[in-house]
């Protein structure tokens, strides 16, 4: 299959396709990094300025959110991860009209997702909240501060959408510089909004949505403005029913496998609920600081899937077996840099999100300890399910994570959990089965993306064959 160039890359455009492997991926992965990391300074910068000016039942308050908020946003940001995807394998394959119609098709469907996300987030809130076991104390501040947030959510898919197309050309450093600037203005908004005006959770929520119209707006002018088959013209935003299949086949299942572990946090979190409002702080404190260890994974995550989808497009399944081993031990390796970096400093780093309660820190810092010590087990989960992804096989991945996530999860909460309650150790027991759902579904996305790469050698092998005949 020939390969068609799509013409000279700018200065910060990767070739995936040629030239040295390990160098183009770290290089590619570390904006990656950097970008998540600044996404979640969103909601850490709410918890860190509720934590130390409004007190425990505030941060308990905006911590019990993340996980309903991320129920919906994931399975509609996973659309994202589609379009990543396909437009990867569309460069690869150097098909310019296919990459005018993905643009043209994301677009609008990141503006309905987002639409419809914040009509969910604002109707489903007190009820979801409810039944999660929020405290009578923290509920009317959660769902305050979840109808405001959800404003931000059409203008956080179109940024996400736009930044997969952009990362998908090999361009991971223009969606750092948008976020950066979103980033700033989001903590300087805080400040003013809860220290100067005192708006407390309504006030971390509306800088938050603000800052997500800021990052949006400034990527999509980046597409207007592009001089190549990914230039965005809104005369031509439709939905081409070909790409927006393919869209919805890979990215569909990959936004199912987010709500998954979604899913399974809402449960998880409906236990931790049952402890009370110090153990949630300390929860969400511990929680935010893991999320910035995880963001090491996220950054492997798409590197891997882009490079795989650049050179599955190219037809170069040898560098799709270089990309996943390159990628995982990386992820591996940088989990454990950072996760021994948080536990050092666990306690000061708990105590900059929580000053006002040393019982809520101590339940944090087990936590932090417990999963972060564990994550190099979901580095190599979650890099090969993306390698996967990339390689359009998305509905294997995601029935795994239903089973190790959701439905293993829900029957620890459940059955094993109750068990232990009375015990001491209630806390950890609740937590362990994190790194055993991760462990499970490790095993089981590496069996079948070894699986899958021999029926896709043997297929170009007989495509190979035909063609010499």
């Amino acid at each position: 299959m020939a390969v068609i160039s799509l013409g000279r890359r700018s200065g910060r455009e990767i070739n995936m396709c040629e030239g040295p492997m390990l160098k183009n991926i770290l290089l590619f992965a570390f904006p990656i990094f950097i970008t998540q990391v600044l996404q979640l300074l969103f909601n850490a910068a709410d918890l860190m300025v509720v934590g130390n000016f409004c007190g425990s039942n505030s941060i308990a308050a905006v911590g019990a959110t993340g996980s309903f908020c991320a129920l919906f946003v994931n399975i509609f940001g996973g659309l994202g991860s589609g379009v990543g995807a396909v437009m990867a394998r569309a460069t690869g394959a150097g098909d310019r009209g296919k990459c005018q119609r993905i643009v043209h098709t994301a677009i609008p469907l990141a503006l309905i997702c987002g639409g419809f996300v914040n009509l969910l987030l604002v109707l489903l809130a007190e009820k979801v909240l409810t039944m999660m076991g929020t405290p009578a104390e923290v509920l009317p501040l959660s769902t305050l501060y979840v109808r405001i947030y959800a404003f931000g959510m059409m203008p956080n898919l179109l940024y996400n959408f736009c930044a997969a197309i952009l990362r998908s050309r090999g361009d991971s450093r223009r969606p750092l510089y948008y976020l950066t600037t979103a980033g700033v203005m989001n903590v300087l908004l805080n400040v003013v909004l809860v220290t100067v005006l005192h708006m407390d959770v309504a006030g971390v929520a509306l800088a938050t949505a603000f800052s997500h119209l800021v990052s949006a707006v400034l990527v999509t002018i980046q597409l207007l403005r592009r001089g190549d088959e990914c230039r965005l013209f809104f005369r031509k935003m439709r939905f081409h029913l070909a790409e927006l299949k393919e869209i919805i086949r890979i990215g569909l299942p990959a936004g199912i496998q987010s709500a998954m572990f979604s899913i399974s946090n809402v449960i998880i979190q409906s236990a931790i609920n049952s402890f009370g409002a110090i153990v949630m702080a300390g929860s969400s404190a511990a929680s935010s600081i893991c999320n910035f260890i995880y963001a090491g994974v996220n950054a492997f995550n798409q590197t891997g899937m882009t490079f795989t989808g650049q050179n599955f497009g190219a037809r170069k399944l040898d560098r799709v077996s270089r990309v996943i081993r390159i990628c995982v031990l990386s992820a591996m390796i940088t989990e454990m840099v950072l996760s021994g970096i948080a536990i050092l400093l666990g306690r000061p780093l708990l105590s900059i999100y929580i000053s006002d309660s040393a019982e809520a820190i101590h339940y944090g810092l087990i936590r932090l300890t417990l999963l972060s010590s564990l994550y190099f087990i979901a580095g190599a989960m979650d890099v090969s399910g993306s390698v996967l992804r990339g390689l359009g096989c998305s509905l294997p991945p995601m029935i795994t994570s239903v089973f190790a996530h959701c439905i293993f999860r829900s029957l620890w909460a459940m059955l094993v959990f109750p068990m232990f309650r009375s015990s001491p150790h209630a806390w950890e027991m609740l937590l362990i089965s994190y790194p055993i759902s991760w462990s499970l579904a490790a095993f089981a996305n590496w069996m079948i993306y070894r699986r899958h790469i021999r029926k896709l050698r043997r297929e170009m092998a007989q495509e190979t064959q035909t063609v010499e005949a």
